[in-house]
C-alpha cells in the first residue's frame, strides 16, 4: 500500500521540481539582464549601435531616426521628457505629460533610441523580436527592451518590404533618403514631413549621408 502511494505522489513530486526549476532559470535570466542595461556613451552624437551586422544602409537610417528622437548618452534606456528607466526588462510604459506642441496635455509613453510608443513595441516585438520569453507555447510572451533588442527588432522592422508596401534599403542604396523620410514621418514625425519637427530635423540629411560613410567602411572591415 504505501509503494503505491509512493508511486502515485512521484509524478506530482517530478512536476514539482521542474516548476522550481524553471522559476529559478527565470530568475537568474532576469538578473544576468539586469546586470547588462543600457550603455552610457562618451557623447550624445551618433553613437553607434549595439547590435553587430546587418543592413549598413538600414543601420545608418536607425542612427539617423536616432539622432533625432533620442540625443542622450543613455539613449537605449532615455524616456520621453528625459528621465531614464530603472531597468529594461520590458517597455517601461511610462505616460509622460506633453508639454508643448500639437498634442499639448496629451501623454506619450515614447522610450529607448527610437521613442517606441508601448503599443508599437507591443506590436513589432511580437512579429521581430528574436528572443522572447514564453510560456505555456507561445500562449504568453515578454519581450525584453533590452539596447540589442531595441535595434534587432527596429531593423528587422524596417526591412520589412512588405509592412511599409516598399523596400526601404533599395531606395536608400538609390540615393532617395527624402522619399524614406516622407514615408516614416508619421511613425518618427521628427524626420520631417510630418506633423512636429525638432532643431535636429534639417541637420538629418548631412548626418545621415556621414553615418552611411561610416557604416559602409564598418561593413567592408567585416
Amino acid at each position: 500500500m504505501e509503494l503505491l502511494k509512493t508511486r502515485r505522489f512521484r509524478p506530482i513530486a517530478i512536476a514539482i521540481g521542474c516548476i522550481f526549476a524553471l522559476c529559478l532559470l527565470l530568475i537568474l535570466r532576469q538578473t544576468s539582464r539586469r546586470q547588462n542595461q543600457s550603455p552610457t556613451f562618451d557623447t550624445t552624437r551618433n553613437p553607434p549601435l549595439v547590435m553587430t551586422g546587418g543592413d549598413p544602409y538600414i543601420r545608418a537610417l536607425m542612427r539617423t531616426i536616432a539622432a533625432s528622437e533620442a540625443s542622450d548618452r543613455q539613449p537605449y534606456s532615455v524616456i520621453y521628457g528625459g528621465t531614464h528607466a530603472a531597468n529594461l526588462d520590458r517597455h517601461p510604459e511610462q505616460c509622460i505629460r506633453i508639454t508643448s506642441g500639437p498634442n499639448l496635455n496629451n501623454c506619450s509613453t515614447a522610450a529607448g533610441r527610437y521613442q517606441m510608443i508601448n503599443t508599437t513595441w507591443a506590436k513589432m516585438a511580437k512579429k521581430y523580436h528574436p528572443h522572447p520569453d514564453c510560456f505555456l507555447f507561445f500562449f504568453a510572451c515578454s519581450y525584453s527592451f533590452e539596447p540589442e533588442y531595441q535595434d534587432a527588432v527596429v531593423h528587422a522592422w524596417l526591412s520589412d518590404e512588405q509592412f511599409w508596401r516598399f523596400n526601404i534599403p533599395q531606395t536608400l542604396k538609390a540615393g532617395d533618403l527624402e522619399q524614406v523620410r516622407r514615408r516614416l514621418s508619421s511613425t518618427w514625425t521628427s524626420l520631417g514631413y510630418g506633423i512636429e519637427t525638432n532643431t535636429m530635423t534639417p541637420k538629418l540629411t548631412g548626418i545621415y549621408k556621414q553615418l552611411l560613410q561610416e557604416e559602409l567602411e564598418a561593413a567592408n572591415k567585416r
